[in-house]
């Protein structure tokens, strides 16, 4: 389809979606293809856009929903802080889905990224985090079992690895993050109540001590229609 015309899709799409009220259900794929005069995989080109963008939800077998504008989480990412912690200021209502704390045994990724011996005891920490009832990040934190043991988040835990760590006292310094866009895999869709290759934001982190050791690597997963990232920089005079 040549380019003017699936604009034309997408802004026929955004007055349909506008003028719908959030929790309306849209016409079913085969109809709204057909109204429209497109394809179905052209029409499921077009609604991913919207559905990136928070504004629509596509159930497996219900069809598809309108959500309405989503809220927006917004913050810079020049001081490191939890999900909670900036839903907290900001005034948002996030919360924590169910936590699957699993035990698992280092291979050699994990060994290399943490710094530790091949078949070294790690702690998985895994949880959805929920914004206006619906799954807007997945959050997976692995760590050394000398550092976290599993029994320790079953009355303490709030949903945050780091702001457990910070709470108990642990030396934290700097968190190397590598952000890039990804698609989901069928593991993280689930999850996330999305279509398996919907992209994503997402952030590979590792936390550091002051001594340099490293305590946890987290892998998060954002639905980009609600985070708004931001960095301020220095402009340095030649």
């Amino acid at each position: 389809m040549p380019h003017f015309p699936f604009q034309r899709l997408q802004a026929d799409l955004a007055a349909l979606i506008a003028k719908s009220a959030p929790g309306s259900r849209l016409p079913s794929e085969p109809d709204l293809a057909a109204d429209l005069g497109v394809s179905r995989a052209t029409l499921r080109e077009a609604m991913r856009t919207f559905e990136a963008q928070g504004l629509i939800r596509r159930r497996q077998g219900a069809g598809t929903y309108v959500v309405g504008q989503p809220p927006v989480m917004e913050s810079g990412l020049e001081v490191l802080e939890s999900m909670l912690t900036l839903a907290r200021r900001t005034s948002l209502d996030v919360s924590p889905g169910e936590v699957v704390v699993t035990q698992i045994q280092a291979d050699e990724a994990y060994a290399a990224t943490l710094n530790v011996a091949p078949a070294t005891n790690l702690v998985r920490v895994a949880r959805i985090m929920r914004a206006a009832s619906r799954p807007v990040a997945y959050l997976v934190d692995t760590l050394p079992e000398e550092i976290l043991h599993a029994e320790e988040l079953a009355t303490k835990f709030s949903g945050s690895v780091l702001d457990y760590l910070i709470q108990r006292g642990d030396p934290l310094t700097v968190s190397r993050t590598d952000i890039t866009a990804t698609n989901a895999t069928a593991e993280v869709a689930k999850m996330l109540e999305i279509q398996r290759g919907d992209v994503l934001l997402y952030f590979s982190a590792r936390l550091f001590t002051a001594s340099g050791k490293v305590v946890d690597y987290s892998h998060s997963y954002f639905v980009p229609g609600y985070f708004k990232f931001h960095i301020v920089r220095r402009v340095e005079s030649s």
